[in-house]
């Protein structure tokens, strides 16, 4: 067909009405796609491209999710500004106060895997990131099988039983259950040793948190035992966005048994524990995976703790890894304090920060 042929082959495929406006109606009527009010002319398409009703143009050669174009570029957006209502047995998940949105983890999953990946989080808590690779199966564009390490028994015990009662409540709702995922309990440091090199396409964790406050409890229980004020002190403001997003906690201590390992030492000490941690992680990463960490920051002492920053460069200065991204969770239903009024200004944290890495390769 000459090309003048084929750009009249073109030009009959968008529809107009009498006033030679596009008729998205009538290209309907024709099973012709139209998204954005555009026609997708799927003749048009290339061999690796395919139409995927409701999402856009996909393109066979993504080898890093399932996501569309359309949705590809929203997903490179550097903040998650969403709040998440209790959900998946919160109020049973909640004894844990450090944990994360299973739909937030869900969120992060779709954007760095494909349907069939393995998903590993090695301070799994009470199973946010399991629950969020459940939640791809239903909510996203397939399930993904996921691995989580807990030293702590207790939280085994919740993401099994939480797991449980949302299958049934689920089941009376006439809704298929969520994927029972792989929980380990023990101690990340040695089970990690049962992941073969490479068998890991994702590694999502909200790493054991740094206790400044705990570190100085611990040197002075007495003045701490004196403090009307607590974690509240304008001195020393938790970052709130270290909580599960469905509710703000209290900066009460460490939340599980990694948490009290690491949470006395000085940060010196937790940041050569984190990053001789993750060198041993990445060996287990897929070349062509990513490493993805929340981790908040913090104000003590009329000083801002880039604990984040910290991380990042720990993390990347030992393992072989290299920081892709830092993104940006923020929760707009957050609950705001007056700190420091009216002598300084003290921020109220409402966000974490997602660190995302890449394994370095040769090529």
């Amino acid at each position: 067909m000459a090309e003048d042929e084929r750009e009249q082959h073109r030009q009959s495929r968008l529809f107009t009405d009498d006033d030679g406006e596009f008729d998205a109606e009538r290209a309907r009527e024709e099973s012709l796609p139209v998204e954005d009010g555009e026609v997708i002319d799927t003749d048009e398409l290339a061999d690796h491209q395919r139409y995927v009703e409701g999402r856009g143009i996909y393109d066979e050669r993504n080898r890093v999710n399932d996501l569309t174009g359309k949705e590809w570029k929203y997903a490179t957006k550097s903040v998650i500004a969403e709040g998440y209502p209790p959900a998946l047995q919160h109020d049973l998940r909640s004894e844990h106060g450090g944990q994360k949105p299973p739909r937030l983890c869900a969120e992060l999953i779709g954007r760095f895997s494909k349907t069939g990946d393995t998903v590993l989080d090695p301070f799994a808590g009470v199973g946010g990131t399991l629950f969020g690779a459940s939640l791809c199966e239903h909510e996203g564009t397939g399930l993904r099988e996921a691995i989580g390490f807990e030293r702590n028994r207790r939280w085994v015990e919740i993401y099994e039983t939480a797991l449980e009662r949302e299958n049934e409540e689920r089941r009376e709702r006439g809704e298929p259950p969520l994927a029972d995922q792989d929980m380990r309990h023990g101690d990340c440091a040695d089970l990690i040793e049962g992941v073969p090199d490479d068998s890991v396409d994702l590694l999502l964790t909200d790493v054991p948190y740094w206790h400044m406050d705990e570190l100085e409890q611990t040197r002075n229980e007495r003045a701490t035992r004196e403090s009307k004020l607590g974690a509240f002190d304008a001195a020393a403001v938790p970052d709130e966005g270290e909580g599960d997003g469905e509710e703000t906690p209290t900066d009460e201590g460490p939340t599980t048994e990694a948490d009290a390992e690491t949470g006395t030492g000085t940060k010196a000490e937790w940041l050569d524990d984190m990053a001789a941690k993750f060198e041993r992680f990445t060996d287990a990463v897929a070349p062509d995976g990513h490493l993805v960490v929340f981790i908040g920051d913090m104000y003590r002492e009329q000083s801002y703790e880039f604990l984040s920053a910290d991380l990042a460069r720990a993390i990347e200065s030992t393992a072989p890894v290299t920081l892709a991204a830092n993104l940006i969770w923020y929760d707009p239903t957050k609950d705001l304090h007056v700190y420091g009024y009216p002598f300084s200004f003290v921020p109220s944290m409402v966000h974490q920060n997602v660190l995302v890495f890449r394994p370095e390769t040769d090529s």
